[in-house]
């Protein structure tokens, strides 16, 4: 389900399913050349068939966002190796100091992590890698912030506040640290969806061209792609694409050749196959396909990613309890679903790849 306060389906509140969640909410890998020293390696991963790279022996880090303020959550970020080999993990401990770090990502260099702090204060945190110093937290202007990634350039960081609809930018200085907000973005229109009281802005990435970034509102129904300006990190809105009402979209992946994305829509229970061009910044979104989830289940899709070689795509479902393998055709253009696979597990909220592309972690 969403990951704002407020946002409700079927009864079911973004708390709730933090609730149930409990555990791990984010994971990920650091890139090897600027990784910190390695530690010791926790638990199962799922390989990421067909995914290319090569295998190093020594342990890798790995980073677990979680929830701090709800019943089961945990303390901080959890800090944990993986071995790259067998894909054992082993868990080394706790990151405290930052609150609710439901998503993280890792800057292109490798030197630094970023954490939102999912509340109703926003706010996005900067942890240094190589001593773990917590670098400092800066305002996202907006309340439940779910998801965050870095601009490919290394300039930016890109918010997504979920309970009040907006994104946000905030520049990163050569230390790593952020600097204060430059642009922060409210998602007035067009109206909520079907059961929808506001906008819920999902996600906050950049098109493989580097030319615009998009944000995946579940509560408008839309993808909003925009122009970031590189001197001053400004927001120019580009183009808007609508999903059919009530689809609730919550995350995007690109192919790598740039022309194609795969969107999933939480609430509609479906993934499309959308065309985008890089010259505009349009989004033309395609017709719902299958999650794979079984007949009958109650399912809330959730990441979607695909391999560096463009070959497979990998979408993980909460509900059904399973990650969907779809085979990518048609240089980009068309999904097809393969099977499902168990996470043995429940609730798989976010899924990633190992900086190899050998290992699929899923956090649940």
């Amino acid at each position: 389900m969403g990951s704002g306060t407020e946002g409700t389906r079927g009864g079911w509140s973004r708390r709730r399913f933090v609730g149930a969640l409990g555990g791990a909410a984010a994971v990920v890998a650091v890139p090897a050349p600027a990784a910190p020293p390695a530690e010791r390696p926790r638990r199962a991963v799922h390989p990421a068939a067909g995914a290319p790279g090569t295998t190093s022996s020594a342990p890798r880090p790995l980073y677990l966002g979680t929830y701090t303020s709800v019943d089961g959550g945990g303390t901080g970020i959890g800090l944990a190796t993986y071995d790259p080999a067998t894909g054992g993990i082993t868990g080394a401990g706790t990151l405290t100091g930052v609150s609710d770090p439901s998503y993280l990502a890792v800057h292109p260099d490798g030197r630094t992590l970023y954490a939102v702090n999912e509340r109703a204060d926003g706010s996005v945190t900067a942890v240094r890698l190589s001593d773990r110093r917590i670098l400092g937290s800066r305002s996202t202007g907006g309340a439940g912030p779910c998801h965050v990634s870095v601009h490919p350039t290394g300039r930016w960081l890109l918010s997504a506040n979920y309970t009040s609809g907006s994104v946000a930018v905030h520049p990163i200085e050569a230390s790593g640290a952020l600097g204060e907000r430059t642009d922060l973005v409210t998602h007035s229109r067009p109206a909520p969806g079907p059961g929808q009281q506001g906008p819920h802005a999902h996600q906050f990435i950049t098109s493989p061209d580097g030319g615009h970034v998009l944000a995946v509102d579940l509560g408008t129904d839309t993808v909003y792609s925009y122009r970031l300006d590189p001197a001053r990190g400004t927001l120019t809105e580009a183009a808007q694409a609508h999903t059919r009402p009530g689809a609730g979209p919550r995350h995007l992946t690109f192919h790598p050749g740039g022309r194609y994305a795969y969107l999933a829509d939480e609430v509609g229970n479906a993934v499309s196959v959308c065309g985008y061009d890089p010259a505009t910044g349009r989004l033309t979104v395609g017709k719902p396909q299958s999650t794979g989830s079984a007949a009958g289940t109650t399912n809330y899709p959730a990441q979607f990613l695909v391999t560096a070689d463009g070959a497979y795509a990998y979408l993980a479902n909460r509900g059904d309890n399973t990650l969907a393998r779809y085979a990518v055709e048609a240089a980009g253009a068309r999904l097809r679903l393969l099977d499902t696979v168990p996470v043995h597990g429940d609730f798989p909220r976010q899924i990633a790849f190992s900086p190899d592309g050998r290992l699929l972690f899923a956090a649940k």
